[in-house]
C-alpha cells in the first residue's frame, strides 16, 4: 500500500515537472512569443540603399533585406513591423532586446558575434571605394587614400567609420550623420572619397554617373552580411538559417 502510495506520487512528480518544462520552453520559445504576438519585430537603419531605405515620401521601407524580412514574415503568418535604429545604436538596441532580429545589411564580424547572434551570410560583400568620376585612377588603394589632402566621409557608428580610422589616419575624416546623403556629397565635391560596401557603392554609381567604384572587383575587405539577433533567439536564429537554405537566399 505505502509503495503504492510512493508510486502514484512520483507519477504525480513527474508529470508536475513535465507540465512544468514544456510551458517554461515554450514561454522561453522566441517562435512561440512571435506567433502569440501576431507581429515580427525586425530593427532596421533605413539609411542604406540598396538594403533598407526609409522612403519618406511613402512612408514605408524599402530594399533587399526589408523584403527577406517581409517573406519571413509571411512565412511565420504573422505581420511585421519594422523597429527604426541606427549604426550607432545598432548593437546596444540588439543586447537590449528591443527587436527580434536586425536586418539591414549587416556585416557578420567576430565583434557582432560576441555580443549576439549572427545568421549564416545570404549576401557576399566588401569593403570599397566611392569617389567622383574623374577621381577614378587616384584613389586605388589604401596607399593612395591615406594622404592629409584626401577627405573621406562616413556615418557615425558603424563599419565604415571603424574601417576609416584603422586604416586612413592620414586622411581628413569627415562624419556626415546622414548615411545616403554622403554620395551627393562626395559627387557635389564636399568630400572625396567614402569607404562603404560593394553593394551601396555599386547602386550608388549606377544610379549617378558622377559617381564611381573604382576597385570593385578588388575590395579592401571580404565579407558576408547576416541577420543580427539578441542572444536569446537561438531558435529564431535556427529558423532563419533554415529559411536562407530552403529558399537559395545566397547571392554572391
Amino acid at each position: 500500500m505505502i509503495k503504492k502510495f510512493i508510486n502514484l506520487i512520483l507519477i504525480f512528480i513527474f508529470l508536475f515537472l513535465s507540465i512544468l518544462f514544456f510551458l517554461n520552453s515554450k514561454q522561453n520559445n522566441q517562435i512561440e512569443i512571435i506567433k502569440q504576438r501576431g507581429v515580427l519585430l525586425v530593427g532596421t537603419t533605413g539609411d542604406y540603399r540598396p538594403m533598407s531605405y526609409y522612403n519618406p515620401d511613402t512612408n514605408t521601407y524599402e530594399g533587399f533585406d526589408i523584403d527577406l524580412a517581409q517573406n519571413i514574415a509571411d512565412s511565420l503568418h504573422v505581420k511585421l513591423r519594422f523597429i527604426p535604429t541606427s549604426w550607432k545604436t545598432l548593437m546596444q538596441d540588439t543586447i537590449d532586446e528591443k527587436f527580434d532580429m536586425a536586418l539591414s545589411g549587416i556585416t557578420i564580424t567576430k565583434e557582432r558575434k560576441q555580443k549576439a547572434l549572427m545568421s549564416k551570410g545570404y549576401l557576399n560583400n566588401g569593403k570599397t571605394v566611392l569617389c567622383r568620376a574623374e577621381d577614378a585612377e587616384k584613389y586605388l588603394s589604401i596607399e593612395t587614400i591615406n594622404k592629409p589632402d584626401v577627405r573621406v566621409m562616413e556615418n557615425p557608428g558603424g563599419l565604415n567609420e571603424k574601417f576609416a580610422r584603422e586604416n586612413l589616419p592620414n586622411a581628413e575624416l569627415i562624419i556626415h550623420n546622414v548615411n545616403e546623403e554622403i554620395p551627393e556629397l562626395i559627387a557635389l565635391g564636399k568630400a572625396d572619397v567614402m569607404i562603404t560596401e560593394i553593394i551601396e557603392a555599386k547602386y550608388y554609381a549606377n544610379k549617378d554617373k558622377r559617381l564611381v567604384v573604382p576597385i570593385a572587383n578588388k575590395p579592401f575587405t571580404h565579407g558576408q552580411i547576416g541577420a543580427l539577433f539578441p542572444k536569446k533567439n537561438k531558435q529564431l536564429l535556427n529558423y532563419v538559417n533554415k529559411y536562407i537554405d530552403k529558399q537559395k537566399y545566397f547571392i554572391n
